[in-house]
C-alpha cells in the first residue's frame, strides 16, 4: 500500500472527529489513522464514529471461500449491518447452500439483488460468459447493485490486497463514483485470512476442499489456486463491480 505522507491524530483524539467522505485531504487521515488496526479494531472504529457511520452504508458478500472472514468480524462486533448478494441466477448450488448455513449461523438480514429477468434470459439464451464475459458480468451483476450503490454513501467490502494486481493497489478507505469505499481486511494476508478461519472454526465454502480457491458464477469458475480459476484462459481479472 502507498505510503502515507500526513501525520495521525492520536485514536482517543479522532473518536468524536467530524470526517467528510467526499473530502480527499479526510480519507487520506482516515487511511492513515486506520492504517496501524486490526480489521476487528477498524470495523469498530468506523461503527463507532458517527459521521462515518451515519451515512447509508452498504455492504456486500459474494458467500465465496473468503467472505465468511468479514461476515465474522461483524457478528463478533455485533454489528447488525444488511448483507447484499448478487443472485447473478448462475451461483453453485453449494455456494447457495452455504449462504443459507452462514446467513443462519450468524442470523444474518441477505438482501438478494437479481438482475432484470429479460436480460438474465438474454444471457442465458446466448451463453455470453462464452463470447462476451464482460458484458454478462454488466447484466448480471454491475447493473442489478448500481440501483441500491446509487442510495448509498459507503460500500464496505471483503476485497484483499492478495487476490490480485488490481486489489494490491488499493487502500483501506478509497472514494469512487461518489461513494466512499471502505476494505477493512485489504490488507490481510492470505495466511492470516486462513488462520482466523481456521482458528474460530468458521464454516468452510463445500468447494474449496476441491480446489476451487475463489468462487463466482459457475460457466466461470474453475479449479485454481487464489482468483486464477476465475476466467481461465482469458486476460478478465475482475467482474466490474470493483473497476
Amino acid at each position: 500500500m502507498e505510503t502515507l505522507k500526513i501525520e495521525c491524530t492520536k485514536a482517543e483524539d479522532w473518536r468524536n472527529e467530524y470526517f467528510d467522505i467526499h473530502n480527499d485531504q479526510d480519507i487520506e487521515r482516515l487511511n492513515c489513522i486506520f492504517y496501524s488496526m486490526t480489521p476487528e479494531e477498524r470495523i469498530r472504529a468506523f461503527y463507532s464514529n458517527h459521521s462515518l457511520a451515519g451515512n447509508k452504508v452498504l455492504l456486500t458478500s459474494s458467500f465465496g471461500t473468503t467472505a465468511v472472514f468479514l461476515l465474522h468480524l461483524f457478528h463478533r462486533e455485533n454489528i447488525k449491518q444488511a448483507v447484499h448478494f448478487l443472485d447473478t441466477t448462475y451461483h453453485f448450488e453449494e455456494t447457495l447452500a452455504y449462504k443459507a448455513k452462514v446467513t443462519k449461523l450468524y442470523d444474518l438480514e441477505v438482501i438478494e439483488l437479481k438482475p432484470e429477468e429479460w436480460k438474465n434470459k438474454f444471457t442465458r439464451e446466448h451463453q455470453l460468459w462464452k463470447t462476451d464475459p464482460d458484458l454478462c458480468c454488466s447484466v448480471n451483476k454491475v447493473e442489478p447493485l448500481l440501483t441500491i450503490k446509487k442510495q448509498a454513501e459507503v460500500w464496505v467490502s471483503g476485497l484483499m490486497s492478495w487476490q490480485n494486481d488490481h486489489r494490491s493497489q488499493m487502500d483501506i478507505f478509497q472514494k469512487k463514483d461518489g461513494v466512499l469505499k471502505f476494505y477493512p481486511i485489504i490488507n490481510v494476508t492470505e495466511e492470516e485470512a486462513n488462520e482466523y478461519i481456521e482458528k474460530f472454526n468458521l464454516p468452510v465454502h463445500p468447494l474449496k476442499p476441491l480446489g476451487y480457491e475463489s468462487i463466482g458464477c459457475k460457466h466461470c469458475t474453475f479449479k485454481g489456486k487464489g482468483r486464477s480459476g476465475r476466467w481461465s484462459g482469458t486476460a478478465k481479472t475482475e467482474c466490474g463491480l470493483h473497476r
